[in-house]
């Protein structure tokens, strides 16, 4: 599991366990405080660290990092089958990434893109990179100009109407985003054909076999020369720009609820979140809050004592 640690002084260190006591659990032996949210579980010591563990520890970890003394990783784990060489990155490929999978509002969106070595200039020209390294407003710009290029992709939205259902089905969120992934790429390949992509590189959420194994379940193959990687943004230009198209979508669709519920809507799922659902499912009732949010999360929980007590 990829962890973080960070070295906190005691007064920042009272200030996250501020921040976190909507998500604050009973901490193990010589910790101070430990939370857990949808991205991460959270333990802070007295000796000043506080690591973060999960999936994507990097996104709970970052809001912290100006406060940061000293920032480790642990090493990374040895590559697999399915890690890509470096020359893919430089040819022609496709690359697929997704976004919103960690907020309590909004849809995850997926996008798979196709880059030959030209398109993968011209995308560096317009200052395509890791979308972690952008604001929403720079991403919202840089999305129009890649589409302004006319380079091939397929950008999909999984509304959280249908998320609820398939998560009610007994469907994990890797299992979701295994299939979107599939399916963005699948329709990805059906466009650009005849070419064929040198390689094909999704930003890894799951480990290879068990993103096979979801798409074993709906009938599906892995399409040849196909590879994974964490931080897969960070080295191929086509996935960064999957990157930010699908979080520029992302961002398109939380404003759309914004104007819905006439009301900002936070993205994450913090204690802000917690309190601008409560408001929702005071004013317009549960099922219109159902509909724009990810039921499962813990956040409905603490939404619905927040209505309940005020």
């Amino acid at each position: 599991m990829p962890s973080i640690v960070l070295k906190v002084d005691a007064k920042k260190r009272k200030e996250m366990k501020e921040y976190y006591k909507s998500y604050l659990q009973n901490p193990p032996q010589y910790a101070e405080f430990q939370a857990k949210t949808p991205l991460a579980s959270i333990t802070a010591y007295s000796s000043g660290k506080v690591v973060f563990q999960g999936k994507t520890p990097e996104q709970e970890a970052n809001q912290w990092e100006g406060d940061v003394q000293e920032k480790k990783e642990k090493p990374a784990k040895q590559k697999h089958a399915y890690h890509p060489e470096d020359s893919l990155f430089t040819s022609s490929h496709i690359g697929s990434d997704e976004a919103g999978t960690g907020d309590y509002f909004g849809p995850i969106t997926v996008c798979a893109l196709y880059a030959d070595k030209e398109e993968i200039q011209k995308l560096k020209a317009i200052g395509v990179r890791d979308s972690k390294h952008l604001t929403d407003d720079k991403i919202t710009v840089i999305a129009r100009q890649i589409v302004d290029l006319n380079i091939p992709y397929r950008l999909l939205r999984l509304p959280n109407k249908k998320y609820n259902t398939w998560q009610k089905k007994g469907w994990s969120q890797g299992k979701m985003k295994a299939v979107l992934h599939h399916q963005a790429i699948s329709k990805l390949l059906e466009d650009i054909a005849p070419v064929k992509p040198e390689g094909i590189l999704v930003d890894e959420f799951a480990k290879p076999d068990i993103y096979k194994k979801h798409l074993r379940s709906e009938g599906w193959k892995l399409p040849e020369n196909t590879y994974f990687m964490t931080k897969a943004e960070s080295y191929s230009i086509a996935v960064a720009a999957a990157s930010i198209l699908a979080r520029s979508l992302f961002v398109k669709e939380m404003n759309r609820l914004s104007k819905q519920f006439n009301t900002t809507i936070p993205k994450g799922a913090s204690p802000k979140v917690d309190r601008t659902a409560a408001d929702i499912l005071r004013s317009h009732g549960e099922e219109e809050l159902r509909n724009a949010v990810k039921w499962h999360f813990a956040n409905t929980q603490k939404a619905k004592k927040i209505a309940h007590d005020q």
